[in-house]
């Protein structure tokens, strides 16, 4: 079973940066693409970014594109949300998930971590 625990979250001043960290399992570094949702009060939970495993290829929504960063350190199993230029939209609990088929339909994830984001 693999297990996904997600740190950094925190709060910070509109403009600032913060740093995710998605611990894993081995095994979901060896084979899975890895993910980054959020979902902020009152919302739905959205897709943010993705990093397959094969080629390295990342996804991002188009709200966080040139201002977040998603990669992977497979030596270390984990993965990493780099987000700057933050702002109070972002706000949002930040979950990472693994898709261990390549399908996009995530098999796996952590128990979230709660960014703020204040203006």
């Amino acid at each position: 079973q693999v297990q996904l625990v997600e740190s950094g979250g925190g709060l910070v001043q509109a403009g600032g940066s913060l740093r995710l960290s998605c611990a894993a399992s081995r095994r979901t570094f060896r084979c899975y693409a890895m993910g980054w949702f959020r979902q902020a009060p009152g919302k739905e939970r959205e897709f943010v970014a993705r990093i397959t495993w094969s080629s390295g290829n990342t996804y991002y929504a188009t709200s966080v594109k040139g201002r977040f960063t998603i990669s992977r350190d497979n030596a270390k199993n984990t993965m990493y949300l780099q987000m700057n230029s933050l702002k109070p939209e972002d706000t949002a609990v930040y979950y990472c998930a693994a898709d261990s088929s390549g399908d996009f339909r995530y098999d796996y994830w952590g128990q979230g971590t709660q960014v703020s984001v204040s203006s």
